[in-house]
C-alpha cells in the first residue's frame, strides 16, 4: 500500500513542476509586449487557472509613471481576459472592451493601490496559465 501512494506522490509533483515551468516560459513570451522604452518591474505574476476561476495580483502604480501591462496565456494572443481595479473595486481598465487587447499602456495622476484581476477567455480557453507584467516607461 506505502508503493502506490509514492508513485501517485511523485506524479502529483512532476505534473506541478510541468505546469510551473509552462508558466515560467509563458512569462517569457509576455515580456516581448515590453518594447525598448518600458523596463519590467521584475515581478511576475503568474496563476494556474481554469473554468471561471479568477487570479488576483496586488500592486502599486506611481503618480506620473506610465506603465504597460500585459496579459498573456498561452502562445495565441487575446485568450486572457483582464481588469484592472482600484481599493473600491472601481474598474480603471478592461480588455473586454478592447478585443480582449493583451496588453494596456496608461499613465496614472496618483499614486494607487490597484488589482489586476484576470481570467481565461472560455471561449478560447477552458484552462491554463495566466502571466502579467508590468513594465514602466524610461
Amino acid at each position: 500500500m506505502k508503493y502506490p501512494v509514492i508513485i501517485l506522490f511523485g506524479l502529483l509533483m512532476s505534473m506541478t513542476q510541468q505546469s510551473q515551468a509552462q508558466c515560467d516560459s509563458l512569462t517569457d513570451y509576455c515580456l516581448r509586449y515590453l518594447t525598448s522604452d518600458f523596463i519590467s518591474d521584475g515581478q511576475t505574476y503568474k496563476a494556474l487557472l481554469s473554468g471561471d476561476e479568477v487570479a488576483e495580483f496586488s500592486t502599486t502604480l506611481f503618480k506620473g509613471t506610465t506603465y504597460r501591462i500585459a496579459a498573456c496565456s498561452g502562445a495565441s494572443d487575446n485568450s486572457l481576459i483582464f481588469k484592472i481595479v482600484d481599493q473600491d473595486k472601481n474598474i480603471l481598465f478592461s480588455n473586454v472592451d478592447f478585443s480582449t487587447a493583451p496588453y494596456w499602456e496608461f499613465m496614472v495622476e496618483n499614486t494607487m493601490p490597484v488589482t489586476i484581476e484576470t481570467m481565461l477567455d472560455n471561449n478560447k480557453s477552458d484552462s491554463g496559465c495566466a502571466a502579467i507584467v508590468i513594465g514602466f516607461q524610461k
